[in-house]
């Protein structure tokens, strides 16, 4: 029987997306399975590997020289559902990544099925995106990606508050800010798959920011530290840059993020 982080190690180290997301959902629904029924899987212990498998398509360029398109054209939009596919797939390695990277930190048993679940949404994520890509005659892989996806997982490798600070309460709660513009630009192209895809992803994304906070708060309080001092420490010291507004106040609130974290971090702030 595989533990939970031998799973894990499974969908890190298998290269291509449907394939990985695939062995994801599989996983995730063993795991949801064994704890119905009483006899959750053993957590063990797993090597993950410093970076995960990609397939040899997309190109991985740096940000700086991935070709801005916009989204007023056909070709902008498949571009802007691929660079979400992209963001979708390294989510997923993330989610899956923090539960071997840190096993040496004891965590409930809810601390595990938060991130199983939020790495079965964004494997679903990531397909619904494939599809919308495949729908207006593209694929994912058919376009140059971000390279620094992966970087905020290398840079706190070996911090676990850090990674809760920087991955979901950083950024998948730009994920938050950004996507009502997105489902926006595909509503107004009559694009249906796209806007109820985008509409999905959004909903669901408060819960992985809720996840990132719920546990960031626990690790705090189980270290006797302030939660909103560490964070601003921690995400000054592993996050390039300063935040950028407008920030989507409201569902943030919701994900467990008050303003009086994230706006000291703005250039203004």
């Amino acid at each position: 029987m595989m533990t939970l982080c031998d799973m894990a190690v499974d969908v890190l180290t298998t290269a291509d997306g449907r394939d990985k997301t695939a062995k994801s959902r599989d996983y995730a629904a063993q795991w949801f399975a064994a704890r119905e029924a009483g006899a959750p899987l053993e957590i063990g212990t797993a090597t993950p590997p410093l970076r995960p498998s990609r397939p040899d398509a997309p190109e991985l360029l740096d940000p700086r020289d991935v070709p801005k398109r916009k989204p007023g054209s056909p070709q902008g939009r498949i571009a802007l559902l691929h660079a979400v596919a992209h963001i979708e797939l390294n989510a997923v390695d993330l989610h899956w990544d923090i539960i071997p990277r840190f096993t040496h930190v004891r965590m409930p048993m809810g601390f595990y099925d938060d991130w199983v679940k939020a790495a079965d949404e964004e494997s679903k994520h990531f397909n619904l995106m494939c599809d919308c890509v495949e729908e207006m005659g593209s694929f994912y892989g058919a376009l140059p990606a971000h390279a620094g996806m992966w970087r905020a997982a290398e840079d706190t490798v070996d911090d676990f508050m850090g990674r809760l600070a920087v991955v979901p309460m950083v950024l998948e709660a730009r994920g938050l800010d950004v996507t009502p513009g997105m489902i926006e630009i595909f509503r107004k192209a009559d694009a249906t798959s796209a806007v109820a895809a985008l509409e999905t992803i959004y909903a669901e994304e408060v819960g992985h920011v809720a996840y990132g906070s719920k546990w960031f708060h626990f690790l705090c309080g189980r270290h006797e530290e302030d939660p909103k001092d560490a964070f601003h420490t921690l995400v000054r010291r592993y996050f390039k840059g300063a935040l950028k507004p407008p920030f989507n106040e409201e569902k943030r609130a919701e994900a467990g993020l008050p303003p009086d974290f994230y706006w000291p971090l703005t250039e203004t702030g």
